[in-house]
């Protein structure tokens, strides 16, 4: 069970806070570059319990710093976005996107000091359709972070959308690391005589009661979750949590399962759901063997719009207000076993469910929840580590991300699961580096 103590340290992540600190030391998406437009008005963006700014200035440049104008904490995000920096309203001090002065024109030219002031801004590029910021106390920032997902080059091969979630990163973070809801949530509904023979995951139908086999790696942490196939055959569904709040979801076919979606505390309560994938990639069960959709099997999301609060960004209309449209009938008769519509809607609606931040002394952990405990453990453990001055996993090495990858397979029984995990990985990326891992 994890204490009260711990669950403190797991879900808090401001300024000073452990687990906040170690968060700063690796990039963080901030914002998609789609939202931020030349000479535009400034983004609202609540980022680790930060209240931040993003523009792009005259140039394309982006900007994220404090919302605070230095000179007398009136937000910038009142300010004028053109010409080449932000211009606060209040009096007119005008600052680059690196926070740099550029004037002072309510001040008499022999006393204005420039040069002697600077807006906290934080380092920032755009890759892969994403801004990212480094918010850590490095003079010079570590590597961009260099995972499968995130270094598809041609945005046409790339779906990238945003989500925010009303609870605490962690709940978010262990609903895609949590194997066997999938069976119940999303799949409750469908009969496994419905299911196309050729869709491995009908397995999952046909056995909603995995066992599972855990791992530390370079990376973070893995699991096997792993159930009979036809005779001799083992069904495997692998997936992984990178450092500091990125996860590769099972939902797909290993070979070509491209995906990494990241987790980004906005505050203690609030998460920004970032979601990366390869356009090839097939996604897992989703229709019967008939053609016909299964009932609530849906991704696409609805959205309201956005709003310039600190939290109006990518908010879904079906929400906690509505009780996410559910439609009881739908769920009493069976057609849609939890009655909500859309995989990434189900899982919200649950993990907002639960609270703010969930009381985890109040849970019950299970057998179903290895990869759950062992994760909580290996952030508490790189959070100690680096509050001593050791760089948390991967920071100073990003190709050891290279190692994961995420999906359904199955194999002969007389395989084990990390030489099951060595094979395919070989055969989908032909990987060079060495997988290290202590198996559990």
């Amino acid at each position: 069970m994890t204490s009260a103590a711990e669950s403190e340290i797991l879900t808090r992540v401001g300024p000073g806070t452990p687990v906040g600190e170690m968060m700063r030391e690796y990039w963080t998406p901030a914002i998609m570059s789609s939202e931020l437009v030349a000479d535009a008005p400034p983004v609202r963006v609540m980022l680790l319990g930060e209240k931040l700014i993003a523009f792009r200035d005259s140039e394309g440049r982006v900007g994220v710093m404090d919302h605070r104008c230095p000179h007398r904490c009136a937000s910038l995000f009142f300010g004028q976005n053109r010409e080449g920096g932000i211009r606060c309203t209040y009096h007119g001090w005008k600052f680059d996107v690196e926070g740099n002065c550029l004037e002072q024109p309510n001040l008499p030219p022999h006393l204005t000091f420039a040069d002697k002031v600077k807006a906290k801004a934080y380092p920032a590029v755009e890759r892969y359709g994403i801004v990212w910021t480094y918010m850590g106390k490095r003079a010079v920032p570590p590597p961009l972070p260099n995972f499968e997902a995130v270094m598809l080059a041609d945005p046409g091969e790339r779906n990238l959308f945003c989500a925010m979630r009303a609870c605490n990163w962690l709940q978010g973070l262990e609903g895609d690391i949590d194997t066997s809801h999938f069976s119940f949530l999303h799949m409750g509904a469908v009969k496994p005589e419905e299911v196309d023979p050729a869709n491995s995951g009908r397995y999952a139908v046909i056995n909603p009661a995995p066992e599972y086999h855990v791992a530390d790696t370079d990376w973070g942490t893995m699991y096997a979750a792993h159930r009979p196939a036809n005779p001799g055959q083992t069904y495997w569904r692998f997936a992984h949590f990178m450092f500091p709040f990125w996860t590769i979801p099972p939902d797909g076919n290993f070979a070509d399962h491209v995906i990494a979606r990241a987790w980004v505390p906005m505050d203690d309560t609030h998460t920004m759901f970032f979601h990366v994938s390869w356009k090839k990639n097939e996604p897992g069960l989703r229709k019967r063997k008939d053609g016909s959709q299964i009932p609530g099997a849906t991704i696409g999301n609805e959205f309201l719009p956005n709003t310039t609060d600190w939290f109006g960004r990518w908010r879904l209309a079906a929400n906690a207000d509505n009780d996410y449209k559910i439609d009881r009938q739908a769920q009493q008769d069976g057609s849609n076993y939890s009655g909500i519509t859309g995989i990434h809607l189900q899982d919200q609606a649950l993990t907002e469910s639960m609270g703010g931040i969930v009381d985890h002394t109040f849970e019950h952990l299970a057998a179903s929840d290895l990869m759950i405990n062992r994760t909580r453990r290996r952030i508490l453990q790189a959070a100690q580590a680096a509050a001593s001055g050791i760089a948390p996993p991967g920071v100073d090495q990003p190709e050891l991300f290279q190692g994961a990858r995420g999906g359904d397979f199955i194999t002969p029984n007389t395989i084990g699961w990390l030489q099951a995990y060595s094979d395919e990985l070989r055969i989908s990326k032909n990987p060079t580096g060495v997988l290290k891992m202590a198996a559990e």
